[in-house]
């Protein structure tokens, strides 16, 4: 394939990106997003195989073939309720492969060990053969370091190298740290070192002065290698200091930093078409991190910037339980709902993890018969990535006329007979408005509490995500279900 052959490929799959996010913004559109994006990366992938600059093709095909087959397998064994996880490993291994062609990138720098240069000769004839010869290898070898730059465009590389293996190594172990949070092997409580904002500052300055150092110094195998470990350090400890509510603009963040990183991987690597990729994902991660603090009410810097502004305490009562709860059987919840003249369902994590969206669905259509109107309520980082919820209802077919954003339905709580909060913990959550000492206080939520009767779906009195309780559990119109989400709403349909 030619290289213009090749460069119309890309332009083709640039396309194909762009149509894919404008896909995956809505619900109905998000299955021809992704079909987008499938097919722009095999076009990329073929075009980039098929490039005359690649050699190496039978090896590069022997990798694609096992990344493939670990790629099928996790996608058959990884839930819908897997997915943040799987997204924030994902995002690890785009760092990682930045910081690899970051290194790689500046071997390809280094002046190479100087060959040895043997001539043999008997004669005056055999003497001006080896002398051409030698000319010649001489001439060759300057053709093949021709590429090496200089001045400024050698500053410029450098540069795009040194940002490229930080920004790379700082989303990897930030991903990692993420990953663990979501599931649950770390701790969804802020780690609070001494000074720690103090510690980001000084490792975001001492870095910049390796960049300078690094820069002026032609390429510095040690500047760069503290470096790494400095922006190791910095995004284990930036993810770290962030609490569990925020993990999903977490995500968000990461996967802007992600895709900045393949576009510094792409500089390196002189690809336009990882460039332009990178670019989209990073500029549209950070659009849709932007929005999801204002929707949490969080301000978009202190985020990104480590919990900045925030010391991650709890009030005192932050775990302890603030009062006697009321249980409720399945059936009586049952005989509640159809009493009921109007519904609401606020579905959370925990529907996702039991996978009770079916049976929801089901219950849905059985009270909509009986003339009860039914709605589901939806916060925006319900199921700790956007349009999660939204996705998994979708699957059960549920109606998208009665799937409403938070603030569509907030007003309509107080007019409600009851409400339905099925493993959610952190998104209604009175604390958020009524304890300023709370790590989610200002953090709009669904205002459940205001119906007439509340009846929240848990296998626990355990607190949520974000390790605060929920006085909700607590206030005299409430009801505990204790159990499986979708074994108790089994039986609620069975009993309808």
């Amino acid at each position: 394939m030619s290289q213009g052959l090749v460069t119309a490929a890309y332009i083709v799959s640039a396309v194909l990106f762009i149509l894919s996010l404008a896909g995956l913004s809505k619900q109905e559109t998000a299955k021809y997003g992704n079909w987008f994006g499938i097919v722009g990366m095999s076009i990329a992938l073929v075009a980039t195989i098929a490039s005359p600059s690649v050699h190496g093709v039978v090896y590069i095909l022997v990798a694609m073939a096992i990344g493939g087959a670990i790629g099928a397998r996790l996608a058959l064994k990884v839930e819908m309720t897997q997915m943040p996880e799987l997204v924030a490993v994902l995002h690890s291994f785009v760092g990682l492969a930045a910081v690899l062609v970051g290194f790689n990138s500046f071997i390809e720098l280094l002046p190479s060990s100087g060959g040895k240069l043997v001539l043999t000769f008997s004669n005056a004839q055999e003497l001006m053969a080896a002398a051409q010869a030698a000319m010649m290898q001489l001439s060759a070898e300057g053709s093949q370091s021709a590429h090496q730059l200089t001045g400024a465009m050698l500053n410029i590389h450098l540069t795009e190298i040194f940002l490229g293996v930080f920004i790379g190594a700082v989303t990897f172990t930030g991903s990692i740290v993420a990953f663990g949070k979501l599931n649950g092997f770390i701790s969804s409580k802020p780690l609070n070192l001494p000074h720690k904002h103090k510690l980001n500052l000084l490792a975001a300055v001492a870095s910049f002065l390796l960049m300078v150092y690094f820069i002026k110094a032609g390429g510095s195998i040690a500047a760069i290698v503290v470096m790494t470990l400095i922006a190791l350090a910095f995004g284990w400890h930036l993810v770290s200091s962030i609490g569990g509510a925020d993990m999903p603009v977490v995500v968000s963040m990461l996967n802007s930093y992600s895709g900045w990183a393949a576009a510094a991987a792409g500089f390196m690597l002189g690809n336009d078409l990882l460039i332009v990729t990178g670019a989209l994902v990073g500029s549209s991660g950070a659009i849709l991190s932007y929005i999801m603090c204002k929707a949490m009410n969080r301000s978009f810097i202190s985020v990104i910037a480590g919990g900045f502004g925030t010391d991650g305490s709890a009030s005192s009562s932050a775990s302890e339980e603030v009062g006697e709860y009321r249980e409720m059987k399945p059936e009586d919840v049952a005989d509640l709902l159809k009493n009921s003249s109007s519904v609401i369902i606020t579905p959370g994590y925990g529907m996702a993890v039991a996978q009770a969206q079916y049976p929801v669905a089901e219950i849905t259509q059985k009270l909509r018969d009986k003339g009860i109107k039914v709605r589901f309520g939806i916060h925006p980082v319900a199921g700790r990535l956007p349009g999660h919820m939204n996705v998994l209802l979708a699957e059960a077919k549920v109606p998208y006329d009665i799937v409403l954003e938070m603030d569509e339905i907030n007003e309509d709580f107080s007019d409600t007979d009851t409400v339905l909060v099925i493993g959610a913990n952190d998104t209604v959550n009175p604390a958020a408005m009524e304890d300023p000492g709370s790590p989610i206080a200002g953090m709009p939520v669904l205002e459940v509490w205001k119906a007439q009767n509340v009846v929240v779906f848990k296998r626990s009195m355990n607190t949520g995500y974000a390790g605060v309780q929920n006085p909700l559990f607590f206030k005299e119109n409430s009801y505990m279900c204790f159990g499986d989400a979708k074994g108790t709403v089994e039986n609620i349909l069975k009993a309808l």
